[in-house]
């Protein structure tokens, strides 16, 4: 469904949406986000449901959850199904069309080049059929399977997506977390400034036209003669306190041997080492620098300052959700082929430990390796992870439940890093739009407690930064 699908339609009366298996699979809650419009389930829809219940995956969970949903709707209905249900009750005021259930066996005569034993052209004859019966009301089918909204609009039927989860319509304008001051911000934002030391930090307090604008945690920096770094660190209503970074680009300040080789990977160490932040999300293409970053700073704050008991580090494993097999072996052992990023960034970690020799090595990766747990998202369920710097790679994969799911895990003292590239989804029905990743840096933007910086160079190899451009 699009943002116009919430609009009357011209003629003033409301549209018949009609859903498609994979909307409801997608968001079981999608029954009541059509507001005023009315919405029809076809039987065939019912019967793919039922056939994809079974199981542990995120699918199956929310194909039980959507008929759960219409279980409980049909219920509280005194009134036939014919008639159509009211969603006003059931939704609580979210929406106050009505459902409107397939209650008699529809035989519309399909084009002979679409056999009818198929699931979607079975739909696609209800729809046609409700055109016919409906041609003073806009009837639309609302499918996140592109093929078949390309079949119906074929066929002369208005076809939409499900949009309703999205979080933005362009993933341009996705919060990067850093932004370029303006040459005159010091001229505009000057008076009544004031400036002083604390913890070897210099801090502006500064009231201004780009103040009420600026988020907490928000970089800013200025190139020119006298560089500037700095990040908003309090905001009130009219003036924002900002505080210089801790330069991690400096030898003096590297981070298990790591130093910050960018402005950007420069934020990125700020939010990863502060005990304020409690959620940190990066984004980025290949070799940007994410997990090797990461995994740098939770070694630091787990074997050097102790802030953290050990580290979890958890990928997302596409096909997502599915069970990661029946063979011999440990949760560690089974996750081990997916992790193969994990032990480079470790080989990168282990040769920046100085002297020490062959032995010296080996015993630090010993060190290391007992630190460092490796878990599948499947079994996060139920846990309580208290102490523990949580890593999440790989999370534009994630719905946005899967997400809630994970992040909630967090107990006391624990520091949640999600890295990703949005750019690279491989989750069916999942976009840039409305993967988990994107989900997460919308909703957090701005919380005093969390951080988000988008990596933008690339310092892998010249080889690599080439490719990334040509191809």
């Amino acid at each position: 469904m699009t943002r116009r699908a919430n609009r009357k339609s011209a003629n003033g009366g409301s549209k018949l949406f009609v859903l498609d298996t994979n909307v409801l699979m997608h968001d079981p809650t999608s029954l009541f986000r059509f507001e005023e419009h009315d919405i029809y389930v076809p039987m065939m829809t019912l019967e793919e449901l039922d056939s994809n219940k079974k199981g542990m995956s995120e699918v199956a969970r929310n194909a039980r959850q959507a008929s759960r949903t219409m279980d409980e709707i049909v219920s509280s209905s005194e009134d036939g199904i014919r008639d159509g249900i009211d969603l006003d009750g059931p939704s609580h005021g979210q929406a106050s069309g009505k459902l409107f259930l397939q209650a008699d066996a529809i035989n519309f005569q399909l084009p002979e080049a679409l056999p009818t034993v198929k699931g979607d052209n079975q739909i696609l004859a209800v729809v046609m059929h409700l055109a016919e019966t409906h041609p003073d009301r806009p009837v639309i089918l609302v499918s996140k399977d592109i093929n078949m909204r390309i079949k119906a609009r074929a066929l002369g039927i208005e076809a939409q997506d499900y949009f309703n989860d999205k979080v933005l319509e362009d993933s341009d304008l996705l919060y990067s977390g850093a932004r370029e001051l303006p040459a005159d911000f010091w001229d505009t934002h000057a008076k009544g400034m004031e400036s002083w030391k604390e913890e070897g930090h210099t801090r502006y307090r500064l009231s201004g036209p780009l103040a009420a604008d600026l988020l907490l945690n928000e970089f800013l920096w200025q190139d020119g003669d006298s560089p500037l770094q700095v990040w908003v660190r309090e905001k009130q209503a009219k003036s924002v306190l900002i505080e210089t970074l801790t330069d991690y680009s400096h030898s003096k300040n590297s981070v298990w041997g790591i130093t910050a080789r960018n402005r950007e990977q420069n934020f990125a160490l700020n939010l990863l080492l502060d005990p304020e932040i409690d959620f940190v999300t990066l984004l980025g293409q290949a070799g940007t620098g994410k997990t090797l970053l990461t995994l740098a700073a939770a070694l630091t704050q787990v074997l050097d300052t102790k802030r953290f008991s050990e580290i979890i580090m958890t990928r997302v494993t596409v096909p997502v959700g599915e069970d990661i097999g029946f063979l011999p072996g440990t949760e560690e052992e089974k996750m081990a082929p997916w992790m193969g990023a994990l032990e480079d960034n470790l080989d990168v970690l282990n040769g920046t430990t100085g002297e020490g020799g062959e032995w010296g090595r080996a015993a630090t990766r010993d060190l290391i390796r007992s630190r460092i747990k490796i878990k599948s998202l499947n079994f996060m369920r139920g846990r309580t992870f208290i102490n523990k710097f949580l890593i999440i790679d790989e999370a534009q994969n994630l719905t946005p439940k899967q997400m809630k799911t994970l992040i909630t895990r967090a107990g006391p003292g624990t520091k949640v890093v999600c890295l990703g590239n949005i750019a690279q989804i491989d989750t069916p029905y999942l976009t840039e739009g409305s993967s988990g990743l994107t989900f997460v840096v919308d909703r957090f933007k701005g919380w005093a407690h969390s951080g988000h910086i988008t990596l933008q160079r690339g310092e892998r190899s010249r080889l690599a930064d080439h490719a990334a451009e040509v191809l």
